[in-house]
């Protein structure tokens, strides 16, 4: 399930540890993202900005929900969760993972997908 949703970014560093973290950038294409938890104890690595879900496509789309405490209004955390189930409105805002902008990653799938064509060719 993980692997189908992309949420395959390592942990968070520990959460006792005081040290300001600031957001780990790709490998890849250099850009910022963020990592955060999902439900079911994996990570994702999300965009650090929201997009209207008519420009998501419905495979990238998540939201993040906070956890309260249930006897004062502080959070205590914050979840990644997937849009499923019912689609947002076309103006909804949503955060895309950023596996769908890594300019990287799209080099990588267009050259993977070039590959057996230009060896056929050649």
């Amino acid at each position: 399930m993980a692997m189908d949703e992309g949420a395959t970014a390592p942990p968070r560093p520990d959460p006792d540890d005081v040290i300001f973290v600031e957001p780990p950038n790709c490998v890849r294409c250099g850009s910022r993202f963020r990592v955060y938890p999902t439900v079911y104890d994996r990570w994702v690595s999300l965009s650090l900005a929201e997009l209207p879900a008519k420009d998501v496509p419905p495979h990238f789309r998540w939201r993040l929900v906070n956890v309260a405490s249930p006897y004062a209004p502080v959070v205590i955390d914050v979840f990644a969760v997937r849009v499923r189930g019912i689609e947002p409105l076309l103006g909804e805002p949503v955060i895309p993972t950023h596996q769908m902008l890594c300019a990287g990653e799209r080099a990588k799938q267009q050259s993977a997908e070039k590959s057996p064509d230009s060896d056929s060719n050649g």
